[in-house]
């Protein structure tokens, strides 16, 4: 059994080293503050100037679809560039509608396209064809050529897509 000084001392021990963790930590917190300070001003312009060089990029693509026939895509200096099908934007108006149109033609699939709750389902419509989804009272819309600029995904260029994603919501945000 330990005296009353015996766990004063250990738990003045626990406290001293406790408080050097919390000083190192409060160091580092400090550190990389400033390291990012020191570079955000950089990384903001590169930012920018990604962002001009890509639009550049895709008005280029844009005026220059008729490059892109067969592949339509292709991969320079890692980027993928060119042209693919939008994935399109599902709608409909009227949920009963759909959902009626649905047990009439595609009864088999009613229970995997229809929500319980008798709704069409989104994710399950959009493998249907267009056509299809027409049948059903389904408005298929955005669905044209769009253009394609991609990493061919390494850790960094993730971390430069968010970063980019960053800088456009905080211009927006800064906009408004």
């Amino acid at each position: 059994m330990a005296t009353l000084g015996e766990i004063e001392k250990l738990t003045k021990d626990y406290a001293d080293s406790r408080d050097r963790l919390c000083g190192t930590v409060r160091e580092l917190e400090q550190k990389m503050g400033s390291t990012k300070r020191q570079y955000l001003p950089g990384i903001r312009t590169q930012v920018r100037i990604a962002k001009e060089k890509k639009a550049n990029l895709e008005a280029a693509l844009q005026d220059s679809g008729n490059l892109f026939v067969k592949p339509r895509t292709i991969i320079i200096a890692g980027i993928k560039i060119g042209f693919e099908k939008a994935r399109g934007i599902i709608s409909w108006t009227d949920d009963a509608a759909v959902v009626r149109l649905i047990r009439k033609h595609f009864p088999e699939a009613a229970d995997v396209l229809i929500k319980t709750m008798e709704k069409p389902l989104k994710k399950a419509l959009a493998g249907l064809s267009v056509a299809d989804l027409k049948r059903i009272g389904v408005i298929v819309s955005e669905t044209g050529d769009v253009v394609v600029i991609k990493p061919t995904d390494s850790e960094v260029d993730k971390l430069v897509e968010a970063l980019l994603e960053e800088s456009s919501e905080s211009q927006t945000e800064d906009a408004a």
